[in-house]
């Protein structure tokens, strides 16, 4: 069940820039070098090996549960991020929707128009911007009276 979003206390916030900053610590090349030398360190002194290893384990005790609660504070942001783009593309989404819907609306009204306009006679009148004025009729017979040249 997920928790209900609740304003952050100056506690967790402490908190959680702690693990995040530890996180970035532990995941960096220089804390590789760190403890690369910190394992070499009992071939030099070979007397202090017990008390580096009882180090090495407290290290790890701390790091583990820093890097998990680490991750853990960064994939909020993540997911935060990603349930914003999931709402803005569904918005999107549904404008294309709406616009395709419209298309092909307009695009039946334009077929059944041309389908209409194709489905009656031809006008024996035709005009051009209210100019012009042909009778398709006249044109024709002068056509087929006029005698041909040649």
């Amino acid at each position: 069940m997920p928790k209900s979003p609740t304003k952050p206390t100056l506690l967790h916030k402490v908190n959680d820039h702690v693990a995040v900053r530890m996180t970035i610590i532990f995941g960096s090349i220089w804390c590789v070098y760190a403890f690369l030398v910190f394992s070499l360190i009992p071939l030099a002194a070979p007397a202090w090996q017990n008390t580096l290893l009882y180090i090495s384990n407290c290290i790890q005790l701390v790091a583990l549960p820093a890097l998990m609660v680490g991750n853990a504070v960064l994939s909020r942001g993540t997911d935060q991020r990603a349930a914003e783009d999931h709402a803005a593309l569904m918005e999107i989404l549904n404008d294309v929707r709406s616009e395709v819907s419209e298309l092909k609306m307009v695009t039946n009204d334009l077929a059944r128009k041309t389908n209409a306009a194709t489905s009656q006679r031809p006008s024996e009148v035709v005009s051009f911007s209210n100019e012009a004025v042909i009778n398709v009729t006249e044109n024709e017979a002068h056509e087929a009276v006029a005698p041909a040249k040649g």
